[in-house]
């Protein structure tokens, strides 16, 4: 399958998560004159499929505005109701394989969390369309997250991404003082939830950690 290449020149710098229903939130990461992000995805956990299914509608109607890319997290059944970008998928989730094969042909990138090289390398024989890579850092965003991969392990894995032309978003624990080690160990992007969505000014948090790939 021909990867979607449209949809690289949106991994760069800021990856946005919604992880609550909040219409004024969403708009402030995807303003231009905000955080400035081009990739939303929902996340809200936990939550049922209802309610994820509203705050995506209501997201993809805040993208659309601003000409940004919607992904949903897990639910390839919502993505596609909501008419999506994108689907994220976890290791326990859809395989690949099977994702393409719902999907039957129609446009819709696939990223996969990945926490080793040996994952990387899986996800990108599988032929994803972006990786997200970590935890890079100590999270609390998960109960139980995977080992802390430390920046020489982004390093490795961005170098993977980047031989086979897939964008690499580094994930876990990220700050926005991060942003610039990041973007120097490789990485297309960065997803920072706790620190831009918790932040009392989470368009500023935005753009601060956008800024290294700017530069």
């Amino acid at each position: 399958m021909t990867r979607l290449r449209t949809w690289d020149a949106h991994l760069r710098g800021f990856y946005a998560i919604l992880d609550r229903d909040d219409e004024a939130l969403a708009r402030t990461l995807v303003d231009p004159a905000g955080a400035g992000a081009r990739v939303l995805q929902v996340r809200i956990k936990p939550a049922g499929a209802r309610a994820v299914l509203a705050a995506a509608r209501m997201a993809r109607r805040v993208t659309r505005e601003v000409g940004a890319m919607l992904v949903v997290n897990d639910r390839l059944d919502l993505a596609l109701a909501v008419e999506a970008d994108g689907v994220h998928l976890g290791q326990d989730d859809l395989a690949i394989a099977d994702a393409r094969a719902v999907l039957a042909g129609r446009s819709l990138a696939i990223g996969v969390s990945t926490h080793d090289l040996a994952q990387v390398r899986a996800a990108l024989a599988a032929g994803a369309d972006y990786l997200g890579f970590g935890p890079v850092f100590t999270t609390a965003t998960k109960a139980n997250p995977d080992p802390v991969v430390g920046l020489a392990g982004l390093t490795a894995a961005a170098a993977l991404a980047r031989a086979s032309g897939v964008p690499l978003v580094a994930i876990g624990g990220i700050t926005v003082e991060h942003g610039a080690a990041l973007c120097a160990a490789g990485a297309d992007a960065a997803c920072a939830i706790a620190a831009v969505n918790g932040s009392p000014d989470p368009a500023t948090a935005g753009r601060t950690l956008a800024a290294h790939w700017r530069a």
